[in-house]
């Protein structure tokens, strides 16, 4: 048990390591400053640009992935792998919405979720992709297309798994489609409002149509 709560603290160690601030280290460049104030890789690309947005995107993703890989082989053999590799990746999503090293303000978490689908539903990845990339095509809300891509995980879980959404790994995306919700909540109210960015260069079909 105690070999758990290390590795865990260690994923939400993991997880506070911004990708964005730690670029921003180099770039004198505090993206919590500009744009919409948020720690990720949207604002990072509105904000600054399309490489300072690719390394945080990269960082964020493998922050998420590598504890999970890294830490799952150093298990004991009395601790469940799949609850073990789940707490892992919570730890590690936490740390980046609320990173230690930050003052707890950091990002939405989708990048580290990203990671933790590699590592956890490697299958999946590409469907749930397409489901983001579609979502956004039709729409151009980043946001929007985070969290049904999100949700998409439960569908591609229901199929994956025996037992479907009631195993580990169901409730686990579950709580990824809820926390996804709650961390994007500030964008659903400006896309009531009508004053959410919407990415219209991606938006294939309205300019076919327009």
């Amino acid at each position: 048990m105690i070999q758990l709560l290390i590795f865990i603290f260690i994923s939400y160690l993991f997880g506070s390591i911004s990708g964005s601030l730690l670029l921003g280290r180099f770039n004198n460049i505090d993206i919590r400053k500009l744009g919409s104030g948020n720690a990720g890789g949207t604002n990072a690309l509105r904000s600054v640009g399309p490489v300072f947005a690719l390394g945080t995107i990269l960082i964020d993703i493998f922050k998420g992935y590598l504890p999970i890989i890294l830490l799952s082989s150093y298990l004991d053999s009395n601790i469940r792998l799949d609850i073990a590799q789940i707490l892992f990746g919570v730890a590690a999503v936490l740390g980046h919405v609320y990173p230690i090293f930050y003052n707890f303000k950091g990002g939405k978490g989708a990048g580290t979720l990203v990671g933790i689908i590699i590592a956890l539903f490697p299958e999946c990845f590409i469907y749930i992709l397409l489901v983001w990339l579609f979502v956004l095509v039709i729409t151009g809300y980043v946001g929007l297309s985070t969290v049904l891509g999100g949700f998409s995980l439960i569908i591609f879980t229901y199929f994956k798994y025996p037992m479907g959404i009631f195993s580990a790994f169901g409730y686990f995306t579950i709580l990824i489609g809820l926390f996804l919700i709650f961390t994007h909540r500030s964008n659903f109210q400006r896309m009531i409002n009508g004053n959410e960015n919407r990415f219209e260069k991606i938006m294939i079909f309205k300019r076919l149509f327009h």
